[in-house]
């Protein structure tokens, strides 16, 4: 396969009219929820019985839920309660998906036109961009694209 193209995006600070609308204008064909807990009632519109409804009715989209690329509860816990030193958060999960083999999770095939989602708005502090630059290093020849 060439180039993959794979997206992210986060829904915090969103609305549910902008969010649809950016995967809609992406292109992407599937979105894969790396978030450890999908269920949330603050998740609102990305609840995952309700994302996946939406996805199918408004966009013609696939969801599949990965939560092996999702940090664990404990390193969850750790990055929160201790100021948010955002190198050690990342050493640790780098280390986490590392021993997972997350690239083993998803073959490219898969990925190309995929969308990560989590909760973060932007890329700079969110284990999405971890999981895509994760990805990228092990596959190679990887665009990665943040919505």
């Amino acid at each position: 396969m060439g180039k993959v193209k794979l997206f992210t995006i986060g829904f915090t600070q969103k609305s549910a009219e902008a969010f649809f609308g950016l995967l809609r204008e992406a292109g992407a064909r599937k979105v894969v929820d790396v978030r450890l807990n999908n269920l949330s009632q603050l998740a609102g519109f990305a609840k995952r019985d309700d994302l996946r409804y939406f996805l199918k009715a408004i966009c013609e989209m696939e969801y599949i839920h990965k939560p092996e690329m999702a940090p664990t509860a404990e390193i969850l816990e750790f990055y929160r309660k201790n100021g948010g030193e955002w190198e050690v958060y990342e050493k640790r999960f780098l280390e986490l998906v590392s021993g997972r083999q997350i690239e083993k999770l998803l073959s490219k095939e898969e990925a190309h036109m995929a969308c990560l989602l989590c909760s973060e708005n932007k890329p700079d502090r969110c284990h999405r961009r971890l999981v895509a630059e994760y990805l990228g290093k092990k596959w190679g020849n990887l665009e990665i694209v943040h919505l």
